[in-house]
């Protein structure tokens, strides 16, 4: 009898194997699909030899993972690459405020009164990240804040939605870099503790910055494979599990899926009947013949480019996917530009780019023409580099990773008390009602991103398990 089965070879899936494994217990890992990797793959989805990451491409979590940071990754392959700017966001006049490693520079990009703001707003927080990050993503229930003081600053200074915090601001170049930022967890910016959202996705650009991975995001769930085999794990992939006979015995059972399918899988009933899905997304992979024309010069060495024209615009857009129902006229995007720092991902003289925009959740059209028009915009002949195109809505995003249910990549609504509690309110959100059963993926806290953390939240829930059994 093993010790624990994983169901789910994405990062968290794969941290929860590896952190039992390290602790000397046997442990099995079963993938559906014929690779391991989750939201973090790399494949060539439009012409060979150019090489996309079909979900998560630029990693601050992962950079800056309490957990990933006690692993050793780099010699199982892991390389981080970081761009001279890991954020910008350009204007239409050419203009742009970036997110750069230094808050000095990223104040100097948003002006003499709104730049002062940023560093009175960032200054308790700088050089903390690590504390925070620990602080931040473990539960309270099972670890002591290392820094409680900086974690309570945060707390005040984030708990709020993030539109109340953007008051801080008297230009919009500063406030279309926050709206932005909080616009990568898909929630309108009048969401209880979306300023904190806003902090920590600045906080971590300053700390580790906002990286690829060398050769695509599989390399981030390659060297955790390769870690977990050389702990003594095993991974069995083409292996669908539908229901808990399928499995071989073990002591405990840890899914790194959606709630919805552990309950269907487990045999939970409406247990998880209350979990909400939030907007889906809708995202193209680019083959480029060069690098997207952008007008901003900043925007031409940024790794990621948030593009809209204001936070107005940015607070529409979230508005329209995730609260009204429809598409967005005008679609905020996130965009990466891997060979910028990477161009071994493409073809010379070639590049990749992908661009998703916000969507309802199992929304079915067609979102191109609108990506496109906006990043004309801001990269004018932007489609004449366009060599080929890979397109992904909700339903083919659902259908590549079962995770992303209506196209969520998020694998649960990251707005109301579910941002804070999620899967259900509980001081245990990795626990089920099946005592040997538990849930790592990100529907528990601390929620979505390539960052282990859910994982080894829920290790540690399955140690005192197998401890106490």
């Amino acid at each position: 009898m093993l010790d624990a089965v994983v169901v789910g070879a994405g990062p968290n899936g794969l941290t929860a194997a590896v952190e039992l494994a390290r602790r000397g217990m046997s442990v099995a890992v079963f993938e559906a699909r014929d690779t391991i990797g989750g939201g973090a793959r790399t494949e060539e989805l439009t012409l060979p030899g150019f090489r996309h990451d079909p979900c998560s491409a630029a990693h601050p979590f992962g950079a800056g993972s309490p957990v990933f940071s006690t692993m050793p990754l780099h010699e199982y392959g892991l390389e981080w690459l970081h761009a001279e700017l890991p954020m910008a966001h350009p204007g239409l006049d050419g203009s742009a405020a970036v997110l750069s490693r230094s808050i000095a520079e990223t104040a100097a990009s948003l002006g003499t009164h709104d730049g002062a703001a940023y560093r009175r707003l960032m200054a308790p927080f700088a050089g903390k990240w690590h504390s925070i990050a620990r602080d931040f993503m473990q539960l309270p229930s099972t670890a002591l804040p290392r820094d409680p003081l900086t974690l309570a600053r945060l707390g005040l200074a984030g708990g709020p939605p993030a539109s109340w915090l953007m008051r801080r601001f008297r230009d919009e170049p500063a406030r279309t870099l926050f709206a932005g930022l909080v616009g990568h967890i898909m929630a309108p910016l009048n969401g209880i503790a979306t300023g904190a959202v806003g902090l920590v996705f600045a906080l971590a650009a300053h700390e580790v910055g906002w990286p690829v991975a060398r050769g695509g995001s599989q390399s981030i769930s390659d060297a955790l494979g390769r870690y977990l085999r050389a702990l003594g794990g095993s991974v069995h992939t083409d292996y669908e599990v539908k229901r808990l006979d399928d499995l071989p015995p073990a002591r405990a059972y840890v899914f790194d899926t959606s709630p919805t399918a552990l309950a269907r899988i487990a045999g939970l009933g409406h247990y998880y009947a209350g979990f909400r899905y939030g907007a889906g997304v809708f995202k193209v992979d680019y083959a480029l013949d060069g690098p997207v024309p952008w007008t901003s010069e900043a925007a031409r060495r940024a790794g990621t480019v948030q593009v809209a024209a204001d936070s107005r615009e940015i607070g529409a857009a979230l508005r329209a996917a995730s609260r009204e129902g429809r598409a967005p006229e005008a679609p905020f995007l996130i965009t990466v530009q891997p060979s910028v720092v990477d161009p071994g991902r493409a073809p010379e003289g070639k590049q990749v780019f992908w661009a998703y925009g916000h969507v309802p959740n199992g929304w079915d059209g067609d979102l191109t023409g609108a990506i496109e028009r906006q990043l004309e915009r801001f990269a004018p002949g932007f489609r004449d580099r366009v060599l080929a195109r890979a397109i992904a809505g909700p339903p083919q995003l659902a259908a590549r990773n079962a995770n992303y249910v209506g196209g969520d990549i998020a694998c649960g609504a990251a707005d109301g008390l579910q941002l804070l509690l999620r899967p259900r309110l509980t001081l245990a959100p990795h626990r089920t009602p099946r005592p040997a059963v538990f849930l790592c993926s990100s529907a528990t806290p601390p929620g979505p991103g390539v960052h282990g953390m859910s994982g080894h939240n829920a290790a540690k829930a399955v140690w005192r398990h197998l401890r106490a059994a």
